[in-house]
């Protein structure tokens, strides 16, 4: 059964395509504000805000009045600070390492981790990690960052991966769920990772916290014990042999015991010193209390620590270093570690570890401080521990202080407030740990990039440069960009010119030596930064801005819906608004607006003076008012064609008035998910799972939180669990949906079908069963029962389910009726808004010249696409015109670099006998999935090919 079966309800293949960067620079000598209408402009001053909330919605824009057909004072007054001017529209310079050859970036990686040694394959994988970052699928970097956990071996290095995983599944934001919760697994088990030791294998086995009760009541049992030991080792007392003396306090002491504890105080019982010939010895000037000594001599005698309070165990601790007690340290620091569960406990002593050297000790109280960020970012007691040098250095000098240590505060520091003193000491003590060259190219570049954002131009352009040095090229662009804001500007063209004239050129040279350009030239470099890289968001903005400004709003909004149909950001559709209410569409610019809210709730408007939520409460009055029965109508018209923005502004729409409507957040989530907004997607399942009224349904968002972050047999878990308290649509659809999720067997297939009828008996709306009866029918068309899928997607239609269109399409052509299955799709391409796909999928059923008109469509619509590109590719290579179709391929790869083209690429090289190049995206690709069997085989056989010609 086909992995993708289920694609039509929730896309498997989610990206972080949504970071949300507003990209327009501030006109220090901008136009001021036009005037406006008394009443809404009172409106838009009182709510305007003097910052901004987060470094993704701080933007740098300047401002143009706008020019609306006609005097219309609504129009001015929903535009207080008028229109962005093109002039000094610039893109963001990206945080993260960058290639000119990403392609053999990813080979060479893939290269160094097969072939270091085993201890060392956490360290190739965090750079794995890095390198990653850049892609939009945050799975890639997810899998990485387990991987590099898996193979960890000191403590501290696994309690900051165990953390960071735990931090990219975003359970701070689930109601009611500790820091310390374990997951269940080795990987992220906080009481697993004080464990120091290589295993690799164990590492995805179930943890065992689950028995954590009876360990605990066994630890009691081991406390009792303790004591009876020590009431029954007083007849040890008849064996002491000497005393200690603090003050007027004895402490009888089993001479040769206290011996034990350590080579200084077996040379003074044992070597011939003074003390060797005394029964009595005078400890009193030793700085230790007579409680701490009891306790030595206890220890002495039982070797454990289980009665003792806190303070006395730390009196022992001091006591074990001051007389170099190794045991006794040991003991003492694996016993404090255990107690630390709370916040608390861990700012209270974490000072001791330090200074103390108690490596445990400040392990588990890291594992607290990290496992409760973000929050902790924002906590100046917890940041004095790691933003100084003196704190790196107490760090270093208790064997926690690491690169990875830094690179994962560092990277939260900057998601929360790119701007902060915090995030430039974090990025500076990053810089301070890096000892590779490509740990000195992330700490640097990074921090030029915060201080371009700081307006910081001098020692932005040091660090950028300093990134150079270290060998990271896309420095260059920060070089440049910081010399043309301190007026260099043919300066920085130059530096541009030589790196597109050195390079092999990509889409960000261009993009950027566009912008120390003007006319024609300008333009050119913006559509050849497009040809190349049509995922940069700067070229559509600069272009529509452009027809704005030359009064051409319609063509204006055409050449930003370019991009929002493929790549949803929160400031294209700020852009789109801006139009729409230029051209006096307030409907329009309501529903753009609410939909950048979805992505981005805090988000800034206007200079980051306008919370979005405002410009909703100034356009509301203006459009048409809906009740919550109007709201769920449109929702079900625009779901039903394939509109995912306009649903998306219709659900918000619906929370205001019943914010904690649980059903509502997850119809959001699904919405979010099929634009590629897996971040967002992810946010409002979590305030699904918070706001649920029941247990069964609190399980159901679970469950999906479980399968979302590669979880299935957990998610499983979490339907079953639902389903035993309560029968639902979602627990069987949940269920049947993460099955499905395999090759199925025929039982399977019919487990499966079970399942989804189990279903749609339950009680749910249209749009849902819509869906249910779309992915029976994928499950029926599998199983060969192709007039039952019929009946399916025919039922899913008759409820306004549009994508069931393709279903049936796909039934006729298993039926030879290619020209009916043809038809069906064109009636999916009519009806659906979003509908690339479409395209796509029609191409199967023409013949090769109206394929390639389709697919040629498809691409326009959404270049992202891989199919397209795949299948001209082999139609290039059918008529024996290689080099173009290795072409085509390369072309696409340049901006995605995806398994199935590498691949492709890599078997056109075979065929080709370039062995060298196949082996080169064998190893990219395997970088992006190593267990690929297909590539892994055609990997082998071009190594031995390369191998037998190097011979």
């Amino acid at each position: 059964m086909q992995h993708n079966i289920f694609t039509t309800m929730r896309s498997l293949k989610i990206m972080d395509g949504c970071k949300g960067t507003q990209v327009f620079a501030v006109n220090p000598t901008g136009a001021t504000p036009t005037q406006t209408n008394a009443g809404v402009a009172d409106k838009v001053a009182q709510s305007a805000h003097s910052r901004v909330n987060s470094v993704r919605s701080r933007s740098n824009w300047s401002f143009q009045a706008p020019n609306p057909t006609g005097n219309n004072a609504v129009v001015d007054s929903l535009l207080p600070y008028g229109l962005p001017s093109s002039d000094l529209i610039e893109p963001q310079i990206e945080p993260c390492l960058k290639s000119v050859d990403f392609v053999e970036t990813l080979a060479d990686v893939y290269r160094r981790v097969e072939n270091c040694p085993q201890f060392e394959k956490c360290k190739m994988y965090v750079e794995q990690c890095a390198i990653l970052r850049g892609l939009s699928d945050p799975k890639l970097f997810r899998r990485s960052l387990r991987s590099a956990r898996q193979h960890a071996v000191d403590v501290h290095t696994k309690v900051v991966l165990a953390a960071w995983l735990r931090y990219e599944r975003r359970e701070d934001e689930l109601v009611g769920s500790s820091s310390m919760t374990c997951c269940g697994r080795n990987v992220e088990c906080p009481k697993a990772s004080l464990v120091a030791g290589y295993d690799p294998e164990s590492v995805y086995d179930s943890c065992g916290c689950s028995g954590s009760r009876s360990e605990e009541a066994d630890g009691d049992v081991d406390g009792e014990t303790a004591e009876e030991e020590c009431s029954t080792s007083k007849e040890d007392e008849d064996d002491a042999d000497m005393s200690f003396y603090i003050g007027e306090d004895e402490i009888r002491c089993v001479r040769y015991k206290i011996a034990s504890l350590s080579t200084p105080f077996r040379t003074m019982l044992y070597g011939g010193f003074t003390e060797t010939r005394r029964e009595k010895i005078n400890f009193t000037q030793n700085g230790v209390s007579p409680e701490a000594m009891r306790a030595v001599e206890v220890y002495s005698r039982t070797g454990k620590l289980d009665s003792f309070e806190v303070r006395i165990v730390l009196d022992l601790l001091s006591f074990s270093n001051r007389f170099c007690c190794d045991e006794l340290k040991s003991a003492c620091d694996a016993h404090l570690a255990s107690l630390v569960c709370e916040l608390e406990d861990a700012m209270v002593l974490i000072d001791y570890g330090l200074e103390e050297m108690a490596y445990l000790l400040v392990a588990a109280c890291l594992q607290v401080f990290l496992r409760e960020l973000p929050n902790s970012v924002h906590n100046p007691n917890m940041m004095r521990l790691f933003c100084s040098s003196e704190a790196r250095q107490r760090l270093a000098i208790a064997g926690h202080c690491s690169f990875v240590l830094y690179y994962f505060l560092s990277q939260i520091a900057m998601e929360e407030d790119m701007t902060s003193n915090t995030t430039v000491m974090l990025l500076e003590r990053l810089g301070e740990c890096a000892t590779e060259s490509w740990e000195k190219q992330l700490a640097f570049h990074q921090l030029g990039v915060v201080m371009l954002e700081r307006q910081e131009h001098k020692d932005a352009q040091c660090w950028f440069e300093a990134a150079i040095e270290a060998g990271h090229v896309y420095s260059m662009v920060g070089v440049a960009r910081a010399k043309y804001k301190r007026g260099h500007k043919y300066v920085a063209y130059k530096q541009m010119n030589s790196l597109i004239s050195e390079y092999t050129p990509v889409g960000w040279m261009y993009q950027e030596r566009s912008l120390y350009c003007i006319g024609k030239e300008k333009m050119m470099d913006l559509n050849t930064a497009t040809q190349l890289d049509p995922t940069l968001t700067y070229p559509y903005k600069f272009r529509a801005v452009s027809l704005m400004e030359d009064n051409q709003i319609e063509s204006a909004i055409k050449e930003i819906d370019k991009i929002i149909g493929f790549k949803v950001t929160p400031d294209c559709l700020e852009l789109r608004a801006w139009f729409s209410i230029a051209l006096e569409d307030f409907e329009g610019a309501l529903r753009d607006v609410r939909a950048l809210l979805t992505l981005e709730p805090n988000y800034m408007m206007f200079l980051g003076k306008l919370h979005g939520d405002h410009l909703v409460d100034l356009l509301h009055p203006l459009v048409q008012q809906w009740s919550q029965a109007d709201c769920w109508m449109q929702l079900y018209d625009r779901w039903s064609s394939v509109d995912d923005i306009g649903s998306l502004a219709v659900v918000h729409h619906m929370l205001e008035n019943d914010p904690g409507k649980s059903l509502l957040r997850f119809r959001q989530s699904l919405l979010l998910l099929r634009l590629n907004c897996q971040k967002s997607a992810m946010h409002s399942l979590r305030l699904a799972r918070n706001h649920s009224t029941s247990e069964h349904e609190r399980l159901v968002y679970e469950g999906w939180i479980l399968y979302d972050t590669g979880h299935r047999e957990e998610a499983l878990a979490k339907a079953e669990e639902s389903i035993s308290l309560q029968r639902s649509f979602e627990a069987f659809f949940l269920k049947a949906y993460a099955l499905a999720d395999s090759n199925l067997d025929s039982e399977s297939s019919t487990y499966v079908i079970q399942l989804l009828e189990e279903a749609l008996k339950c009680p749910s709306d249209g749009l849902r069963k819509g869906q249910a009866l779309n992915n029976l029918g994928s499950v029926y068309v599998d199983s060969d029962k192709l007039d039952l899928a019929a009946d399916c997607y025919t039922n899913a239609l008759n409820i306004k389910h549009t994508r069931a269109h393709q279903g049936l399409a796909r039934v006729y052509n298993l039926k030879n009726q290619r020209k009916a299955a043809y038809d069906e799709m064109t009636k999916l391409i009519e009806k659906a808004r979003n509908n690339a796909s479409a395209y796509e999928k029609r191409s199967e059923y023409c013949d090769r010249d109206m394929a390639k008109s389709d697919l040629s469509m498809a691409t326009q619509l959404d270049p992202l696409r891989t199919y397209p590109y795949r299948y001209r590719a082999a139609v290039l290579m059918d008529d024996h015109k290689e080099a173009e179709a290795i072409e085509e391929l390369s072309k696409v790869i340049a901006f995605k670099p995806d398994l199935q083209l590498l691949h492709l690429r890599a078997a056109f090289h075979e065929s080709m006998n370039d062995f060298v190049s196949t082996v080169r995206d064998c190893e990219a690709a395997l970088c992006l999935d190593p267990s690929h069997g297909d590539t892994q085989e055609l990997y082998g056989k071009a190594r031995e090919r390369v191998n037998e010609q190097q011979r």
